[in-house]
């Protein structure tokens, strides 16, 4: 299993992001993708959640109606749009899928918001 997410980078207050999640060695459609994000000193939070079906929730408040996770198994890659975006959004943002017993997580993406 491997998981590469990429879009990550620096942006203002009110921007928007775009981040991807490459995902292979399983098969994708089957599975529910997650994106988790972790701020410095702190711990590493749910984003969101979209099932093999498509249906999706986004677990935090702060981030409803802001963020969209979606996916795209023609491409085995799943999506989380963000809109609106605030400086407590920066983090480090995972991409993670449970196969059978275990937990697999990609390599991160930085996500700055800065003016």
């Amino acid at each position: 299993v491997q998981l590469v997410e990429s879009g990550g980078g620096l942006v203002q207050p009110g921007g928007s992001l775009r981040l991807s999640c490459a995902a292979s060695g399983f098969t994708f459609s089957r599975y529910t993708m997650s994106w988790y994000r972790q701020a410095p000193g702190k711990e590493r939070e749910l984003v969101a959640t979209i099932t093999s079906a498509g249906g999706n929730t986004n677990n935090a408040d702060s981030m409803k109606g802001r963020f969209t996770i979606s996916r795209d198994n023609a491409k085995n890659t799943v999506y989380l749009q963000m809109n609106s975006l605030k400086p407590e959004d920066t983090a480090v943002y995972y991409c993670n899928v449970l196969v059978g017993l275990y937990d697999y997580w990609g390599q991160g993406t930085q996500v700055t918001v800065s003016s």
